[in-house]
């Protein structure tokens, strides 16, 4: 016996409702993508407000994956990022969801509390004339 009305001959109608597993159905449509929350966002702005203000940084890029939110910095538009600031929820538990990259790919600071990650840009040198 199915979920199904059957027409005369086993068949079923190309109009009958199809019943479907809620939870398979959850699992097989695309995952939402991570983001930044507002307190997030309103503590990488603050520092990049800071250092736009200074000259050093130009432009921004957000983008929102699957797996990870990843605020891109650059000094100018065409460029690769200077920095990029990720948050990877897989990696909470073990080394922190949030951290900062440098133009090569190499970690800066890793953490689990965004303003303790973002601390490193306040130990930039500066060159003194």
């Amino acid at each position: 016996m199915t979920d199904q009305p059957e027409l005369p001959g086993g068949e079923r109608s190309q109009d009958a409702p199809v019943v479907v597993n809620l939870s398979e159905y959850r699992q097989s449509r695309d995952p939402v993508p991570v983001t930044f929350h507002r307190r997030e966002l309103d503590a990488i702005l603050k520092i990049y407000g800071r250092m736009v203000g200074e000259g050093e940084w130009k432009d921004y890029a957000i983008d929102h994956l699957k797996d990870r939110a990843v605020f891109s910095i650059f000094k100018r538009s065409g460029e690769t990022p200077l920095f990029r600031i990720e948050k990877n929820p897989k990696l909470a538990n073990k080394q922190g969801a949030y951290c900062v990259l440098n133009t090569h790919g190499m970690t800066l600071k890793r953490g689990h509390e965004l303003p303790q990650v973002l601390r490193v840009f306040d130990k930039m040198l500066k060159l003194i004339d």
